[in-house]
């Protein structure tokens, strides 16, 4: 069979000879196409007679090339936030709380769920921002290098992230930590006797600090991850699946969660002082912690980071794929809802 499919003298038997094609409602193998008959195979499109999309082979013999909405972004990344924050807020409380106590202090294993709530609340919008910045970001930084600095374009797209959300992180943060080391009871008095007794600018408590710590998680766990996810799918010749998206989300989440370590002990050390004001800034912070503490005290709780990253890493990039994945799948229907109809 030599009938033109798309326009670019693309016919059905080169097609054939490939693992997988194009649909209107997506990707299917060639394993299922072989299923059809010869009578189905011509209704691929909405009528025998009506083209595919022009695409050319390399496209009909790689991957599916949905771009994903700012919006679909959005939703994927505040969907992935909750559920990280959610299945693993206890091991963050563990890790908040041994940054925080000062010399050999101990801690209090009660109460690893202090401060859920109003925590959601705060991270649903944040993770939207990032995920819903970081998308359009990439894809156009992508287009605007060349591709031997793709690695740059994912730093500079996290890191672009990362600012945008800061506005809601810090604040969602300051009240977080506050919680998790018994501050405060409820997440309203949290901000209602922060800005109290500091001000408004209470809430933004180790901004700098925030920043100089998330701008270079982000841009490295991403960096990292998109990194991996490429090189996987050039060996594989496949995109990865759900288990294996779950281990290079985990794998990059690990590495970048140990790497930026001291500046979580800083960041944390600054957003817990409250109105007390020991430390002066981020250098005087680090002074002091070394000084009094010794330079290990900086690598404090790494190792419930390294837990807790490691595993939402692969949680966070496991639900972000999943739900772009869904979201374009139904925006596809929707946009194409008589396309491949079977009998």
């Amino acid at each position: 069979m030599t009938q033109d499919l798309d326009g670019s003298g693309l016919n059905l038997g080169q097609v054939m000879g490939c693992d997988q094609i194009y649909m209107p409602k997506g990707w299917m193998s060639m394993y299922t196409i072989s299923a059809f008959k010869p009578q189905t195979l011509l209704l691929l499109s909405p009528s025998p007679l009506s083209p595919l999309p022009s695409r050319s082979l390399s496209q009909v013999a790689g991957k599916p090339q949905l771009m994903a909405l700012p919006a679909e972004g959005a939703i994927a990344g505040g969907a992935a936030g909750v559920v990280v924050e959610t299945a693993l807020y206890p091991i963050d409380t563990i890790k908040t709380r041994l940054q925080a106590v000062r010399g050999g202090g101990k801690i209090i294993l009660k109460g690893l769920y202090s401060g859920l709530a109003g925590n959601l609340a705060g991270v649903l919008p944040a993770s939207a921002i990032f995920v819903g910045v970081y998308e359009p970001t990439k894809q156009k930084l992508l287009k605007s290098f060349p591709e031997n600095l793709s690695a740059l374009a994912h730093l500079t797209a996290g890191a672009v992230g990362g600012a945008a959300s800061s506005i809601v992180r810090v604040p969602t943060e300051v009240v977080k930590q506050r919680m998790q080391t018994g501050q405060f009871a409820s997440a309203p008095d949290a901000v209602r006797l922060i800005v109290a007794k500091e001000g408004f600018k209470g809430l933004y408590a180790g901004y700098g600090s925030f920043l100089l710590r998330d701008l270079p998680f982000d841009a490295i766990q991403f960096c990292l991850y998109e990194q991996l996810r490429m090189g996987y799918k050039l060996a594989a010749r496949r995109d990865p699946n759900d288990p294996e998206t779950a281990i290079i989300g985990a794998f990059a989440g690990a590495i970048t969660g140990a790497i930026t370590t001291p500046l979580d002990v800083i960041k944390t050390r600054l957003m817990v002082q409250g109105s007390g004001n020991q430390y002066k800034g981020i250098f005087d912070c680090v002074r002091t912690i070394v000084r009094e503490e010794g330079p290990p005290a900086l690598l404090k709780g790494i190792g419930p980071r390294v837990l807790w990253i490691g595993i939402g890493g692969s949680i966070f990039f496991g639900v972000l794929e999943r739900t772009k994945q869904i979201l374009a799948q139904r925006r596809s229907v929707a946009e194409n809802p008589n396309s491949f109809k079977l009998d």
